[in-house]
């Protein structure tokens, strides 16, 4: 074997000890949800503020990202970093408010410097460390045991399995209040209107499809000629077809158009309800725009017409529509 090859191996079975190690710390959490995770999910939701998280270096880089997922899932938080909290920042924190301080060891000198204020203000506080005998975990009206064996890092020094099991723990307090607080699709929408995420619980057949005189339409009396003119006029790759009432009662695609030309069909003799598919896959507006990729996933069509609930045609969309809004 190489010196090369060697290498390889070792940081490959380094890798993998990693992963294992901080996937058994993860797994160990179970036994820590137990009455005070309870309880600490009853103080959060009972409480009239917002959730002050708090951390110093690595476990407030975790802080920070628990203090982000609480406020994305319907329990509004912001992360206060405790050097800066003892300079003025513990004014943001009301005595309707909540602390949720992580340390690994529970005993991180700048946290523990601003609990006497935290006391003072009579605002309940939450815990989460690798310790339950430190002086954080038992100043605390509910601590959350996130004590693992050992680092993932060989010398035993960086936080690793510390931080990764903190991180879940605040995961599973921030899940466990979306439930209890029936927190929907369409709220977490409210709070991620960027990207594609906002884009596939927000965005509506309504704010997609074409709409008045930019539907393709003809009547089940035209010829296909007429309707072959009024798909190349709106590019969609299709047209409704509307009886005398303006009724929806078919479509005819690009598909109906090669089946027809295979069977040497005159365009300029047959009416179009000779050729057309009756009936037809329809949405309404109401609909999500993702739900319209999906039926016409399902469907493994690439057009669909918008109808009320009159059977009125009120809307057109098409495949690429829908990828131009970001949607896929």
């Amino acid at each position: 074997m190489s010196i090369e090859s060697s290498e390889e191996e070792k940081l490959h079975q380094l890798a993998i000890a990693v992963i294992r190690t901080e996937a058994e710390a993860v797994a160990n959490l179970i036994h820590s949800i137990d009455e005070s995770f309870y309880r600490a999910c009853k103080l959060i939701l009972k409480c009239q503020g917002k959730v002050v998280v708090i951390g110093m270096g690595k476990s407030g880089h975790i802080a920070n990202k628990i203090a982000a997922t609480l406020a994305s899932t319907g329990t509004p938080a912001f992360f206060v970093h405790p050097g800066e909290a003892s300079h003025g920042d513990l004014g943001m924190i009301t005595s309707k408010d909540i602390a949720l301080a992580l340390s690994n060891s529970g005993e991180t000198g700048e946290v523990l410097s601003i609990l006497p204020i935290i006391k003072r203000l009579g605002v309940p506080l939450i815990s989460i460390t690798g310790q339950p005998n430190s002086t954080l975990a038992i100043q605390s009206d509910a601590h959350l045991d996130a004590s693992t064996h050992k680092e993932a890092c060989p010398l035993g020094l960086a936080p690793t399995s510390s931080t990764t099991a903190a991180l879940v723990m605040g995961d599973a307090l921030a899940i466990a209040l979306l439930e209890a607080r029936g927190f929907t699709e369409e709220d977490f929408a409210l709070s991620h209107p960027g990207g594609s995420l906002g884009r596939r619980l927000l965005l509506h057949v309504s704010d997609i499809m074409h709409t008045g005189d930019d539907i393709p339409t003809v009547h089940n009396t035209d010829l296909i000629s007429v309707a072959l003119i009024e798909m190349t006029q709106k590019k969609l790759g299709m047209t409704a077809v509307l009886d005398a009432n303006n009724q929806f009662v078919g479509i005819f695609t690009d598909g109906d158009l090669r089946r027809m030309l295979e069977d040497n069909t005159d365009i300029h003799s047959t009416v179009i309800s000779e050729v057309m598919t009756t009936g037809g896959t329809t949405i309404t507006a109401n609909k999500l725009a993702v739900e319209a990729i999906q039926t016409m996933q399902q469907k493994k069509i690439n057009a669909l017409l918008v109808t009320d609930q009159d059977n009125t045609v009120v809307g057109a969309l098409n495949m690429h529509d829908l990828l131009k809004a970001g949607l896929s």
